[in-house]
């Protein structure tokens, strides 16, 4: 009986160390596999990413960015390079500026309706810092830009956006 009992006693023993070798081996090679799915799955990813045409990015500048103010000008008068986009083709040296925008269809209803008060809007383009200027009267000297600029703030008492008005002088 002595017999029989050491040999079941070592055939478990070999049984438990044998299982417990092949789980692991198990383990080992559900991880190796994952590990090389994942790779394949990120090199497809990387096949299937379009190539893109290198575009440059449109960057805005904020609007706290202070424009330039003309030296020989008094105080209240900003320097800035614009383009006329939509109203009169021409600009004076010295605009009145009723509202600034960022977007187009902002400054083209402000256009409108200042067309519908007696105006000739216009609304002029600065590049530099990508806003829509609304300008309802343009003159060759500062001071006849002023009184405009002056006249149109009494007109529009109750409207605060109005009575932010300035003048702007145009460079080339």
């Amino acid at each position: 009986m002595n017999k029989l009992t050491l040999l079941g006693v070592s055939a478990c023993v070999a049984v438990a160390f044998s299982s417990c070798k092949s789980s692991e081996s198990a383990y080992k090679k559900a991880y190796e596999n994952a590990k090389k799915q994942e790779l394949a799955e990120t090199a497809q990813a990387v096949e299937e990413t379009p190539v893109q045409e290198e575009v440059t990015p449109v960057v805005s500048t904020p609007v706290t960015t202070a424009p330039k103010v003309v030296e020989s000008a008094p105080a209240g008068v900003r320097e800035e390079k614009v383009t006329v986009v939509s109203g009169s083709d021409t600009l004076k040296d010295y605009n009145v500026v009723a509202g600034s925008f960022s977007v187009k269809a902002n400054a083209e209803s402000l256009k409108d309706f200042l067309d519908k008060e007696g105006y000739q809007a216009t609304i002029a383009f600065n590049a530099d810092i990508a806003m829509y200027r609304v300008i309802v009267a343009t003159y060759h000297d500062r001071a006849s830009a002023a009184d405009a600029r002056d006249a149109f703030k009494a007109k529009y008492p109750n409207r605060q956006d109005f009575q932010g008005a300035w003048l702007l002088y145009r460079i080339n």
